[in-house]
């Protein structure tokens, strides 16, 4: 089955699929950190889905805080599941629940803007690079497949490199992070706050993240 995950309020979308029941617990534990109210949807095609099965996969759904659960299928009797759980759900073709999934798909673009603050217990995740116009604040989380840019303080815990790119960086005009992790490197954030005025830059230099000063150079 394929599982779709939107934040109601910034439109973050997760597309992932879900294979194997007994493993559930492995898929959702990276959404655990997520506070704010999620719309979840699932699309199973060509997949019976028992209501026991529906049972344990809506006990995950409620630990991370999902307020609406939809259910699209063309086998009926994962809709007859869904409908014995009160779970909205709605019999469809196998054609157009690929069309929603491609839908879906191309909604999700591989760079993130994200303009405003991101609070704690939020997460904010790119396929590729993600520039941040605002402060993360602690117990928020932020990751990219490639870069993080935060034009403004950085004080939770940024990702980059997450598809293992050891040539990713964060940058800041703040940086206090709790933890910065960059592909496999993970480094704690620094005790003291930072005492210069100037944009900074993490990046891996010799297996060991480290800390310099960003600066743009100018092409006139």
């Amino acid at each position: 089955m394929e599982i779709v995950l939107k934040n109601t309020k910034r439109n973050y979308l997760e597309i992932f699929s879900l294979s194997d029941l007994n493993n559930i617990h492995e898929a959702f534990k990276r959404f655990s950190s997520i506070k704010e109210p999620l719309e979840a949807k699932i699309f199973a095609v060509n997949e019976s889905i028992s209501s026991h099965q529906l049972v344990k996969l809506k006990h995950h759904f409620d630990k991370i805080n999902i307020c609406s659960l939809r259910i699209y299928s063309n086998d009926r009797d994962t809709i007859l599941s869904g409908k014995f759980l009160k779970i909205d759900s709605a019999f469809i073709s196998e054609q157009e629940i690929k069309n929603k999934l491609l839908l879906f798909n191309s909604k999700k673009k591989d760079d993130i803007l994200h303009k405003g603050t991101v609070r704690s217990g939020e997460r904010i995740s790119s396929n590729g690079n993600l520039c941040i116009i605002g402060d993360v604040n602690p117990g928020a989380i932020v990751s990219a497949k490639k870069n993080i840019y935060v034009w403004g303080k950085l004080l939770g815990i940024a990702f980059a490199g997450k598809s293992g790119n050891k040539n990713a960086s964060i940058a800041s005009l703040y940086l206090n992070p709790l933890q910065l992790r960059i592909a496999d490197v993970i480094a704690i954030g620094p005790k003291d706050k930072p005492k210069n005025f100037y944009p900074e830059i993490a990046l891996i230099d010799k297996q060991t993240i480290v800390i310099k000063p960003h600066i743009i150079e100018s092409k006139n």
